[in-house]
Order: C-alpha cells, then structure tokens, then sequence
C-alpha cells in the first residue's frame, strides 16, 4: 500500500502542495487530476522519495520512501520528461535495470517488446516520444514493481497504444498486487483506467473518492419554463451551480438533492430532466474561477 500522509512540500517561500492526505490500496489505481502547476509533479516526485518532504511523510509497504534503497527496488518512476543516457537502447536499459531490480523478468521483457513493436537494439533518442514512452512502459513493467507512479505517460502515444497501455496496467496491476499512482490532464483517460481519483486545487486535496462515487455525489437538472427564469427565482434553493437562457436553466446539485425536488416543483417548469456528470464535469465546476468575469475581457 501507499501511503500520503500529511504531505507538504515547499521551495524556498512557495508552497506547492500542503497538508495532502491518501492512501492508494494494493491492487489498484489512483489517478491524480489537477490544472497544470497545481502540484501533480512535486507530489509525485515527493511520492518517489526524489523530494524530501517539508511535512508529513510518504510510506510505501510501511517503510518511508525518502533515501531509501530498499524501496526504491520496488518501485518505478516514469517521470513526464523521460531521459536516456546516449547512445542507450532497450537492450542496453533492460540490462542495466536488470542489475537493480532484483524483480526483472526478461520473459516479460521480451513478450513486451513484441506486444509494442518496438526494436531491441534502436538508439531511445532517436525514438519519437511516444515510442520512448512504450520504451519506458516495457522497462517498468518488465522490473516487476510493487509500486509505480506515473507523470503523465499517455502523453504522446496513439489511441491504439494508450489503449493497450491501459490493459496492460490493469492486469499488471490486478495480478501482482501492485499499487499505482498515475496522473494526467486528460479525464477521459483516467475514468476508465483508475479505481481512485483526487483532485488537487489551491495545493489541497479537495476531492478524494471512486470514480462510481463521482458520477453518484454530481447531478445536474435541467428545467424548462413556458415564462423566462432568472437566478433570483431560484434563491431558496441550495445548488452549486447555475446558468439559464431564457426559458431553460441548467442547475448543478452536489450529494443528495432530493430534499430540493419539492421546491423545484414550486416554481412550476413544464420539465424537468435529470443527468449525471461525467468526471471531466465535475472537474470543471471543482476548479472552475469565479473571481472574474470573462464577459467583460474585450469589451
């Protein structure tokens, strides 16, 4: 298992990520959402026992996961900017990491290899990013870790290969029992890879639950009235969101918003339609900006 616990890490006088709390259970996924600099990198990097932490620490199998060798034999860290030494190849990789993950298993590694396609004596520079990605997918795999974090590594690779990367970490994943902390900008790619997802806005984790749980705790209901509607109308009851054009409003509900149908009903709309969110919606209105109004940039 991994644990944060009360994580803080700073740089000089700027904190960029503070107090940040989970647990990632053994044979699953969790995925880490968040605007670009929200800290998604330094927590990872702080996860990996590369940052030292300024608060709270990070443990991986009960053991603290800063400076320490044992560790770092059973876990791999794809970083967002990959690098190889010149000159390297897969063949040449595979046996220097051969050499530190007592794991390693080269029939893994050769079935790997024949699964992407990939030449085992290719120079990794003058690979492409995605094809250094499944490079380094093939690597991690291949070392048999108990724990892997991943910066953003479906970035550069084609929908067929980020397809097959993502069943692979499930099996993986599902048959050693593995714990795996992955983050990325796309939504889409994390609903239906991870188990887990947290959100971090304002260097906070303020959102922590399943992926069942955030299609669940959003809805959104739409009402249609034969008469013009403003927010105004709606102020004895408690939403999250709102919008309306005219005659149609859209209100977003955080939990059960039941107890709010009475009172919705009250005003009397020729309809009303009830939707879930999907995960990429419930990201926006988290992180959506309310401190300025974009209507008013060009006028």
């Amino acid at each position: 298992m991994i644990e944060i616990k009360n994580v803080t890490k700073k740089f000089d006088d700027f904190v960029a990520v503070e107090n940040l709390s989970f647990n990632v259970e053994p044979s699953s996924i969790y995925g880490l959402i968040g605007y670009n600099g929200a800290g998604k990198t330094t927590l990872i990097k702080t996860a990996a026992g590369i940052y030292r932490p300024d608060g709270g620490e990070v443990l991986m199998g009960s053991q603290n996961t800063y400076d320490n060798d044992d560790v770092r034999k059973e876990m791999f860290y794809i970083p967002d900017d990959l690098y190889f030494p010149m000159g390297s190849s897969i063949a040449s990789m595979a046996r220097f990491y051969k050499n530190y993950y007592p794991n390693f298993n080269d029939t893994t590694f050769r079935n790997l290899l024949e699964v992407f396609g990939l030449p085992l004596g290719g120079k990794l520079r003058g690979f492409s990013k995605g094809m250094q990605r499944q490079a380094e997918i093939i690597l991690a795999l291949s070392s048999r870790p108990k724990y892997l974090l991943l910066d953003e590594t479906f970035d550069g690779l084609d929908p067929q290969k980020k397809e097959l990367t993502k069943k692979l970490f499930i099996e993986y994943i599902a048959e050693n029992e593995a714990s795996l902390i992955i983050s990325s900008h796309n939504l889409f790619e994390l609903s239906n890879l991870c188990d887990r997802v947290g959100l971090i806005n304002g260097k906070h984790l303020t959102m922590d639950c399943s992926v069942d749980e955030v299609s669940r705790n959003y809805s959104k209901i739409r009402l249609i009235f034969d008469h013009e509607v403003s927010e105004a109308d709606f102020k004895n009851i408690k939403y999250k969101t709102f919008s309306t054009d005219g005659k149609i409003c859209m209100l977003v509900f955080e939990g059960n918003y039941k107890e709010q149908i009475e009172k919705l009903n009250s005003l009397r709309p020729v309809a009303i339609d009830e939707y879930r969110l999907t995960m990429e919606e419930v990201f926006l209105n988290e992180m959506e900006d309310k401190s300025y109004d974009i209507t008013k940039i060009f006028r």
